[in-house]
């Protein structure tokens, strides 16, 4: 059909009556159109529509024949259809949301339609006698309404998809924390309180568990997006939650060992950091949970570090004992705390360095630059002052518990 330029004077109401009654003779066929456009979808977008299932095949074709047929009564002048159809676009903007149709998709589809609903038009006039035929201006002017309606029609649907992927994620962060929660109340341990977890966090069925805390009022939020980022590329899930101050993250997946997945977390640690393998999966992480609270206890407070628990079992251990502490304390450092603050200093990095050496003072000297029989006289005044024996193991358990309480070993 030739496009003839638009005429300078348009015969008074020839164009809105003549156009309707175009688009009234489409409303005829508007399934088939519609299902035209439909079939040209599914070409086009094959593997969205494999992916999502057969279900949303048929809703689109069904979508499509209603919002076509709506277009048409809209185009051809039904006052009614245009009041209802904000409606339909709504709803159909929401469900696309909830199916997981990504925008960008919706928004194509709509595109074509209308882009083959006006050549449906164009085929229809040019197939009419030349005598009937609508103008080649008119049919510019129905492209331009066609397009115009396009753009109400994908700004009331795309507001109603982002709430609605909004609603969604709200409703699916509640979910996932509720679940979290559950975890750390230790309902792990029921098989089908398990299953429920796994599939709302998208863990397989042999997926290793580890818990990380990160304690502290920290600014962790790019931290944690770095983390999520930098586990993911390593095939592992995470999902992060604030509880009590502290950030607990759940580690999914094909895991490395604990001090690997702490050596991970290591470089950009916002805070002291613990991490624990939960060696039962999700029955266990209310207890993963708590020793790796306790393994970042260990560490230096407002320290940006990360430690897995096997490296500061002995701190675990006095962090989870708060009475006993001081009492080990007392009756192992207590007479060697008492000395005046010079000796008292010198002894502590004397016995800490013995420690260290297997009570070896040849060594203990090369370390604390000084003579061998210098350590050897500072040793018998540390086990005089002490009453107990660099020699015998237990003691030295003692000894070696006790600094690690006071802080210095």
């Amino acid at each position: 059909m030739s496009v003839a330029a638009r005429p300078s004077g348009r015969p008074s109401g020839r164009a809105p009556a003549a156009l309707r009654a175009a688009w009234g003779v489409l409303r005829e066929s508007s399934d088939a159109i519609a299902d035209g456009i439909t079939l040209t979808l599914f070409e086009r977008d094959a593997e969205l529509y494999d992916r999502i299932g057969p279900e949303l095949r048929a809703d689109v074709r069904a979508s499509t024949r209603v919002h076509l047929r709506r277009g048409l009564e809209i185009l051809a002048g039904d006052a009614s259809a245009r009041r209802t159809a904000a409606d339909v676009w709504r709803e159909t903007g929401r469900r696309r949301a909830r199916q997981e149709v990504p925008l960008e998709a919706v928004l194509n589809a709509y595109m074509l339609g209308a882009r083959m609903l006006w050549e449906a038009l164009i085929d229809h006039v040019a197939a009419q006698p030349e005598a009937e035929r609508v103008e080649a201006w008119m049919v510019l002017d129905a492209g331009r309404t066609v397009w115009s309606n396009l753009d109400v029609q994908s700004a009331v649907l795309v507001d109603a998809y982002r709430r609605e992927s909004r609603r969604l994620q709200r409703v699916d962060l509640e979910r996932r924390h509720a679940v979290l929660d559950g975890l750390l109340e230790g309902r792990g341990a029921d098989p089908a309180y398990a299953e429920t977890a796994r599939a709302v966090l998208g863990l397989g069925d042999q997926a290793g568990v580890a818990c990380v805390a990160v304690l502290g009022d920290v600014d962790s939020g790019d931290v944690l997006n770095a983390w999520e980022d930098r586990l993911e590329r390593r095939g592992l899930v995470s999902h992060w939650q604030l509880r009590a101050g502290c950030h607990f993250g759940l580690v999914a997946g094909d895991l490395p060992d604990e001090a690997a997945l702490a050596e991970v977390l290591d470089e950009r640690a916002p805070g002291p950091t613990g991490v624990s393998d939960s060696a039962d999966g999700l029955a266990g992480v209310a207890t993963a949970y708590l020793l790796a609270v306790r393994a970042a206890e260990t560490l230096p407070r407002g320290a940006g570090r990360a430690t897995a628990v096997g490296a500061r079992l002995p701190e675990v251990l006095l962090q989870g004992s708060p009475q006993v502490a001081p009492l080990l304390v007392a009756q192992t450092l207590g007479p060697l705390l008492a000395q005046p603050g010079p000796q008292r200093e010198v002894l502590l990095d004397t016995l800490a360095a013995l420690l260290r050496h297997d009570g070896s003072p040849t060594h203990a000297a090369a370390d604390l630059y000084c003579h061998r029989n210098t350590v050897i006289y500072r040793q018998r005044q540390i086990e005089a002052l002490t009453g107990r024996s660099l020699a015998d193991p237990r003691d030295k358990l003692l000894l070696g518990l006790g600094l690690l309480a006071e802080g210095r070993a």
